[in-house]
């Protein structure tokens, strides 16, 4: 009995042992994974900050934390646990998934630019020109943006998922609500510090003794518009390049494709890296333009069967 207490004990400390070398090696796999959705977390910071332009500057950090909290409510309670779910049982639906959400992000990117180029009127005027309160506009706001961070929270989560495939299941969940958190957090963390950049400006230049720091302030105040016209075209760019990425990784022939370029090019430093990225976005432009032509015509015979 004694001897096989201590075969147990043997077991069970080999297995601690395993289980803390796993687990040593979960920082690694987050900050590995943290690189890889870094074009879908850019996105997310650039474009959630115009759900808050426009809106009472007392309401923008409550704002904020509403967008937030539902954020990391969706990644913690249904994101996360159905990537786990669907890896475990049906790890083969990961791919078209992935590829799906990354069409609706060229999809998205492609309607962002036509509006630029077309000039189209800016959501705040559409909205300002409805007579609603500023209660319902606030609700229409977040409403807005949550279904936005919806798809890209799910991106996130889904590449996060695909960089510990393989690892065991305690590694994935851990690491992917680590990187579910963490995420979150820094990404409404920099949206509030964008959003109320202005009115720290406006403070420094009013109640600083320095004359530097009041100037830094008015500086800061004339920036921030131009800043956030900045921070979208960003937004833009990292929704197509990160959709046009998702896409060839799913598809071998355009996989090998970048890869070939990315070699042509050096196969690694800058010029590779902006090659990639420029071949990615401009890809996603195209199907992007392609789904939105598809769907404008389903929508027209739609509407022509109803008529008729």
């Amino acid at each position: 009995m004694a001897g096989g207490l201590l075969a147990l004990l043997d077991d069970v400390a080999a297995l601690v042992k395993v289980t803390a070398a796993t687990l040593d090696d979960i920082p690694a796999q987050v900050a590995k994974t943290g690189s890889k959705v870094s074009g879908v977390v850019i996105d997310d910071a650039a474009v959630t900050p115009k759900y808050v332009v426009g809106l009472s500057p007392q309401r923008e950090l409550a704002i904020i934390w509403k967008i937030a909290r539902a954020s990391l409510i969706n990644k913690v309670l249904f994101i996360a646990p159905g990537a786990l779910a669907l890896g475990y049982f049906a790890p083969w639906a990961m791919t078209p998934i992935l590829m799906l959400g990354g069409s609706y992000l060229c999809f998205e990117g492609y309607e962002k630019v036509h509006g630029m180029l077309a000039q189209h009127h800016d959501e705040a005027a559409e909205e300002a020109a409805e007579i609603i309160t500023p209660e319902q506009l606030e609700d229409i706001r977040v409403s807005g943006a949550v279904r936005t961070d919806l798809i890209l929270s799910a991106e996130i989560i889904a590449i996060a998922y695909a960089q510990v495939a393989k690892a065991s299941f305690v590694n994935q969940a851990v690491v992917l609500y680590l990187v579910a958190m963490s995420i979150t957090v820094a990404v409404y963390g920099v949206v509030g510090l964008i959003v109320k950049a202005d009115d720290a400006g406006v403070f420094l230049a009013k109640r600083s003794r320095v004359g530097a720091v009041r100037a830094f302030g008015r500086g800061l105040v004339k920036a921030m518009p131009p800043f956030l016209k900045i921070l979208s075209l960003i937004g833009t760019a990292a929704m197509l390049w990160v959709g046009g990425e998702i896409i060839a990784h799913g598809v071998p022939t355009l996989h090998h494709a970048l890869e070939g370029l990315q070699h042509a090019l050096g196969g690694t430093g800058t010029l590779p890296w902006f090659g990639k990225v420029l071949a990615c976005a401009v890809g996603g432009l195209l199907l992007g333009g392609i789904i939105a032509t598809l769907l404008g015509a389903g929508k027209k015979l739609f509407a022509r069967s109803v008529d008729e």
